[in-house]
């Protein structure tokens, strides 16, 4: 029961994403260590989000149940699709 509502919440998540940054959107599952897994997402429009569900299993689970959210890799391809701008980079140059 609780599984259910983990996937459903990444599922609505994901879904918000792909209607607002473009069909087809990719996803790509990485495995977080205990905390679990990310789902990074990267809209039609190279914008980047995420979702950070309970295992690989579910993250999986969400990603086959969302319409138009294609299961991606790392590859060439899925990175310059990423359009990260220069607010996003200074975010990251601080951690």
């Amino acid at each position: 029961m609780a599984e259910d509502k983990k996937i459903a919440g990444g599922v609505r998540a994901a879904s918000a994403f792909v209607a607002a940054h473009g069909k087809p959107s990719r996803a790509v599952v990485e495995n977080i260590g205990r905390a679990g897994a990310r789902v990074v997402l990267v809209g039609a429009d190279g914008a980047m989000g995420d979702v950070v569900l309970p295992d690989v299993e579910t993250a999986e689970k969400v990603v086959a149940a969302v319409a138009d959210l294609d299961a991606a890799e790392w590859d060439r391809e899925t990175a310059e699709a990423l359009k990260i701008g220069p607010k996003h980079r200074r975010k990251m140059a601080r951690r």
